[in-house]
């Protein structure tokens, strides 16, 4: 009766774990399928869920109506650069935030919870006021900085929960060897915690290729639109038609290096998402 009843719920598991991997994947198998369909294929009544006849026209399409690979660049660049300065500034200040007993450390920890938890989109005015004063219009940084801004508590709130768990004896030794606070955190401590870097890194670096509000309106010259933008904006022949085709085209090309950067750092994720729920 036992084995029956551990049998029934693991039927149960898979069963639900099963849907849940369906309810997330079809829309996404939906869009690669009508990638690739032909336009009649599209448009058909009732659906053609499953082509007969392949076509990579809409692929084409793309870098032929527009420069669609300077795309992909405009957004490889943003996202790398921000990512990249999250993880510099965030990395000490959250070791400082971690280790260090500095007046006002718990309202420092408040006010950078706070930010994490603030939604952006609030920000959009004040921020559109900065890129007028500075000038930044058309300028990369108008969104390198806005994106490593609102991604920098998170890196400093992941990055702080795995310092804090590394034993302070390990710290202890390496002063006793001579290291100095930097090269111990750069030689020592960061290679302790890539996890962490991953973890952040990959969700900054989504965040910085997904976004569309600041993208759309702090950049308005065409050869530095990013994906986001560039996909929204795709237009028909007539003002009447929707290209199904070519939207769903540019959507796989902006979502397929996302899944390749998840899939590859898969475990290291799971590591960082998972740090600090368990101490001992």
């Amino acid at each position: 009766m036992g084995n029956l009843t551990m049998n029934n719920k693991k039927i149960v598991l898979y069963l639900g774990v099963f849907f849940v991997i369906i309810f997330f994947i079809t829309p996404i198998i939906w869009q690669i399928l009508t990638s690739i369909k032909t336009n009649e294929a599209i448009s058909a009544i009732p659906n053609v869920y499953i082509p007969k006849t392949i076509t990579f026209e809409h692929y084409i399409e793309l870098f032929r109506r527009r420069p669609f690979g300077l795309y992909i660049f405009n957004s490889a660049l943003v996202s790398i650069v921000s990512t990249f300065i999250c993880l510099v500034i965030g990395s000490p200040a959250a070791y400082v935030l971690a280790r260090l007993n500095i007046p006002g450390k718990n309202l420092i920890l408040g006010l950078v919870l706070i930010v994490s938890l603030f939604p952006y989109v609030l920000l959009f005015l004040g921020l559109l006021e900065v890129i007028k004063l500075f000038g930044l219009g058309n300028n990369y940084l108008a969104l390198i900085v806005p994106y490593t801004g609102i991604n920098l508590p998170l890196t400093i709130l992941v990055m702080r929960s795995f310092f804090e768990q590394l034993p302070k004896d390990l710290e202890d030794a390496a002063r006793i060897d001579g290291y100095k606070m930097i090269p111990m955190l750069l030689q020592i401590l960061l290679p302790m915690t890539l996890p962490a870097l991953v973890t952040t890194g990959i969700l900054t670096f989504i965040f910085a290729w997904n976004e569309y509000i600041f993208a759309l309106t702090f950049i308005t010259r065409e050869t530095m639109k990013t994906i986001p933008v560039a996909t929204a904006q795709i237009g028909g022949a007539t003002i009447f038609e929707i290209p199904y085709g070519p939207i769903a085209a540019a959507t796989v090309l902006g979502t397929f290096p996302l899944v390749l950067l998840v899939l590859f750092f898969q475990r290291r994720i799971v590591e960082g998402l998972t740090a600090g729920a368990v101490k001992g």
